[in-house]
């Protein structure tokens, strides 16, 4: 099995320091998966972000508020820019929510550790979406402290 986020695996154009650099700068994440189980990843590394400065906004099937900040059944309801879409969704489904952020515009797609979709990836990368795979910010806010 491959390391996580093995750079030699994925290729040059992604995970590369300074695109994470790039999408860790942005400040509007759209948080694909985030509801209010306090045991699910999404929980933890959505208060990161907003601790580091993000503007978090979740999108989930029940809309939940979460952190604070009102949630959204899908991206395309979303009422303002989002710069980043943070996919917390399994590998199979990733590619819709991909195709969602290009549609409404996104600049970046971070897929989480373990969502992994190449096609979806390289559908990002041609639309000019800044895009990360099988990484998880709080790790890369950790490697940058």
């Amino acid at each position: 099995m491959l390391p996580v986020g093995n750079l030699g695996h994925w290729g040059e154009q992604i995970n590369q320091d300074e695109i994470i650099d790039i999408v860790l700068g942005l400040k509007t994440w759209a948080v694909v998966g985030l509801g209010n189980n306090p045991e699910r990843a999404a929980f933890g590394v959505a208060k990161l972000l907003q601790d580091k400065g993000h503007k978090i906004i979740p999108v989930y099937p029940r809309a939940e508020i979460v952190h604070g900040e009102i949630g959204y059944k899908s991206l395309a309801q979303i009422p303002e820019q989002v710069d980043v879409v943070d996919c917390f969704v399994n590998s199979s489904l990733v590619g819709r929510v991909v195709d969602e952020a290009i549609a409404i515009g996104a600049k970046a797609v971070w897929l989480q550790l373990d969502v992994i979709d190449q096609a979806a990836i390289e559908r990002a990368k041609k639309a000019g979406l800044y895009t990360v795979m099988d990484r998880c910010p709080a790790i890369e806010y950790r490697k940058r402290a």
